[in-house]
């Protein structure tokens, strides 16, 4: 058998191997995700403290994707076809990589260190004018943020104003809690809980939304799926809410 041919046949067989593996692994209807749209006899773990059913096995989407991208699809007129301004902070692959072909040439990623992004980015400076955007979507980014009012405040400056946004954050405390002369990433992560974050928000967010000048509706997956809905697409507490803000 010619050489070429040989090597077709080992790459077929390697991916018909994964293939097998991946389905005896994960195989089966027990969890969905709307993201791809597969099924799967159960998500991975993920997270430095391990969160069991957590990841989707074949697009990568956690609890926080798949409930964002629901919202996107029930709750929102992102996907209807007419054109639109999107800017997508810190894009996650397994989000960006269903938006980019919905909404084309409107579609920018920014981000202030991955290369991958479309445009380098400070988001508390950011280089657009005025009511630029239709929709901005940005997602645990800002517990990384020193002077996140800021950005927060640019958020609403390039925001049109029949335009929305989904800002969100983990919430991982009663009462948001910040100290920037903490910069040990030991004591981060014992204080914030991750080595990178600078604070930890509470419920008091929408605070914060507010005095940036955004009217802000708080959504929960309790509110959207029953009980059996929410475990058969992993929306667990860790899936957080929705922080769909409009200009006040």
């Amino acid at each position: 058998m010619p050489a070429k041919k040989s090597s077709r046949w080992s790459r077929r067989l390697d991916r018909a191997a994964k293939l097998a593996a991946f389905t005896v692994r994960y195989g089966g209807w027990a969890r969905y995700c709307p993201v791809c749209g597969r099924s799967f006899r159960k998500f991975e773990a993920s997270g430095k403290i391990p969160r069991k059913d957590a990841q989707c096995p074949s697009c990568g989407a956690l609890e926080r994707h798949r409930l964002v991208w629901l919202y996107f699809q029930q709750r929102t007129d992102l996907l209807d076809g007419r054109p639109k301004q999107m800017l997508h902070v810190a894009a996650e692959r397994c989000i960006s990589n269903r938006l980019k072909p919905a909404l084309g040439d409107g579609y920018l990623t920014a981000d202030l260190v991955n290369p991958r992004a479309m445009v380098k980015m400070d988001i508390t400076d950011i280089p657009y004018p005025d009511e630029t955007f239709d929709v901005i979507y940005c997602s645990h980014v800002l517990e990384h943020i020193p002077d996140d009012r800021r950005a927060l405040r640019e958020f609403h400056r390039v925001l049109k104003r029949e335009g929305w946004a989904i800002l969100l954050v983990p919430i991982s405390a009663e009462e948001t809690f910040e100290d920037p002369t903490i910069t040990d990433p030991a004591e981060l992560l014992r204080i914030f809980g991750e080595d990178d974050h600078i604070r930890r928000y509470g419920p008091d967010y929408v605070d914060r939304l507010a005095e940036a000048g955004f009217s802000v509706k708080v959504t929960t997956p309790a509110e959207m799926f029953t009980a059996q809905e929410r475990v058969r697409m992993g929306l667990t507490d860790d899936a957080g809410e929705i922080f769909f803000c409009t200009r006040s």
